[in-house]
């Protein structure tokens, strides 16, 4: 199509006379602005504006040169190798085979048996027969003289063997480590032992006692000459004390240094690791006498 020149005052008027020329709309129209007009003084311009303008062709591109969504040649799609269908077919035979396995995973042997479900023939230690005190003697002693030697420590176990009762001391110097607050570290060292000796041996019967640089002894009398304070100080004002909590051993201590004390009774109350003996007069008491031998009895077992 022929290009066709207008001119006017305005770049619009003359692309109006263009397109009357034409005789199309403005959609179907292509401009080129050759010249603009010139602005001059006092709001005025200089010259015409002169537009060239013709209908916008038609024409249908080739196939070659259409591209698709991506930006390429459709052409291109045309010339792409058709896949088999034999490896189409294969593939639909291996999704109906089932789910490709993994390399790194192994498929269970139906050879291996289960560990969980193979019985364990062990026999309870509640039937064996009873165990000798010595043998649990020397259990006990050989672990504790290993366990000072794996600390750094330098001491000597000795063992004491009276019928049912075991008594193991652990001697030397700085064996405070084994000691720790008010007993406590003494009390899980004595556990320990009674399991690596008596729990695996099966051993029922004996009672087991574990000491460290005559502590036991230490704590006996200091606990002894406190109950007494206690006690004077309960019948001086007629109110019941309780005292803070503390192991099985210390309160037996605390029975058995007050139980010939006149007027004096004690009883134990709450439950473990808060149980403590409360000191009362023994009129104000509520607990019998009979409730009282029980709690020492089994405190007594315990420690």
């Amino acid at each position: 199509m022929e290009w066709v020149e207008t001119t006017a005052e305005t770049i619009d008027d003359a692309k109006a006379l263009a397109l009357d020329r034409l005789g199309v709309d403005d959609v179907d129209a292509e401009f080129e602005v050759v010249e603009e007009p010139k602005a001059g003084l006092f709001g005025r311009t200089r010259g015409e504006a002169r537009v060239r303008a013709r209908i916008k062709p038609n024409s249908v591109r080739a196939k070659a040169d259409r591209r698709d969504r991506r930006g390429k040649p459709t052409t291109e799609r045309s010339e792409r190798p058709a896949r088999p269908r034999q490896q189409r077919s294969e593939r639909g035979e291996r999704s109906e085979r089932g789910p490709r396995t993994d390399r790194g995973s192994r498929s269970p042997r139906a050879d291996r048996p289960d560990r969980n479900d193979a019985p364990r023939e062990r026999t309870p230690r509640a039937d064996l027969p009873p165990v000798d005190p010595t043998t649990v003697s020397d259990v006990a002693t050989t672990f504790l003289e290993g366990l000072v030697t794996a600390a750094g420590l330098k001491g000597s176990v000795s063992a004491k063997v009276e019928g049912e009762n075991i008594d193991i001391d652990v001697l030397g110097d700085d064996l405070n480590f084994l000691v720790g607050t008010k007993g406590t570290t003494l009390m899980a060292l004595q556990d320990l032992t009674r399991v690596v000796s008596q729990r695996r041996l099966g051993d029922h019967e004996t009672r087991l006692r574990v000491d460290v640089a005559g502590y036991r002894e230490k704590r006996r009398e200091a606990l002894s000459r406190f109950a007494l304070k206690v006690a004077a100080d309960v019948k001086t004002s007629g109110q019941a004390r309780a005292l803070e909590p503390m192991n099985s051993a210390d309160r037996k201590i605390v029975h058995d240094a007050l139980v010939e004390s006149e007027g004096i009774s004690t009883r134990s109350e709450g439950t473990d690791p808060f149980r403590r003996v409360v000191v009362a007069l023994a009129s104000t008491l509520e607990s019998s006498v009979e409730d009282q031998d029980s709690d020492q009895a089994s405190e007594s077992q315990e420690s």
